[in-house]
């Protein structure tokens, strides 16, 4: 694979001005790019402690930012076999590089450091988001020191890091889904529990100011009862059972029509503003008629 032109023209455009910047940055620009992947390892032990508290999907997608990253760089370097691109420190003419060449077939595209880091930083923000202002541009930082110390094109380190971007969180995503069964599973033993912390304690109320929620035939409706009925409602669930009586044709019984004995009165609803009128109970022998005079039984 040939590099593109304009590819060669920013990298020695770079690495020329690399050169004119003072002589310390050159060791940390070297040392840098392999201290950053060190900071990204460090990262992922602090994801799986911090989801050693969390639910069994957040400690899955803790557990497979490795495995995305592997996988991102594995991708890497089996495109760089087939691709075969000369470094730029070998096939630039005059590349002023600060770090040593690699030895011949040690292929520079896309380049396995960027990989690395983009992939460790989007599998790390899958997890973790609030790191993404660290991450991310820490990631970026180190494939373009890749090019500082002229090891690679700045085609090949932005190819990477979008290889790595991609791939990682992809990986994480799809495998989630098998992983996070298998988490709940061990957090069930003493060994799964000392390695990925106890489960969550099932919260057993939603929403806010919710109580705890009770179970059985003590504390709610029988079985067959609405929550209306439970609660002394009507069928209509308007009110008390018996205020809206009038509203159930059921209610008038067999006695009430044959002029029989009276069924109890029960108060009216009371009205906004208004108090309950007290109800006296029909007298013996004598059955209520309309306006509140009674008939004289015939003698």
């Amino acid at each position: 694979m040939q590099a593109p032109d304009f590819s060669a023209d920013w990298y020695r455009s770079i690495t020329e001005w690399a050169h004119g910047m003072p002589s310390w940055t050159h060791p940390v620009a070297e040392v840098g790019t392999d201290a950053g992947l060190l900071l990204f390892a460090a990262l992922f032990v602090a994801g799986w402690w911090r989801a050693r508290t969390a639910d069994s999907r957040a400690m899955g997608l803790a557990l497979l930012a490795p495995v995305g990253m592997v996988t991102a760089y594995l991708t890497s370097e089996i495109s760089k076999s087939f691709l075969q691109e000369e470094r730029p420190c070998r096939a630039v003419a005059h590349a002023m590089n600060i770090a040593a060449c690699p030895a011949y077939g040690d292929w520079s595209f896309p380049s396995n450091h960027s990989t690395i880091a983009a992939a460790s930083a989007a599998a790390i923000v899958v997890a973790w988001r609030t790191m993404a202002p660290l991450v991310l541009p820490l990631a970026a930082l180190m494939a373009f020191s890749r090019v500082y110390v002229g090891v690679h094109y700045p085609h090949d380190v932005a190819a990477g890091y979008l290889l790595g971007v991609i791939v990682a969180p992809v990986v994480a995503l799809l495998l989630v889904r098998l992983v996070a069964p298998l988490v709940t599973t061990l957090r069930r033993m003493p060994v799964g529990v000392l390695l990925l912390g106890p489960a969550p304690a099932a919260v057993a109320a939603t929403g806010p100011g919710a109580g705890p929620m009770t179970h059985g035939p003590a504390h709610g409706p029988a079985h067959g009862q609405t929550h209306g009925q439970a609660h002394g409602r009507g069928p209509s669930g308007q009110g008390p059972r018996g205020w809206n009586d009038h509203d159930n044709p059921a209610a008038v019984t067999m006695p009430d029509v044959m002029g029989g004995i009276p069924a109890p009165q029960r108060p009216a609803p009371p009205q906004p503003g208004q108090h309950p009128q007290p109800v006296h109970p029909p007298q013996s022998g004598h059955a209520p008629q309309a306006g509140g005079r009674h008939r004289r039984p015939p003698a």
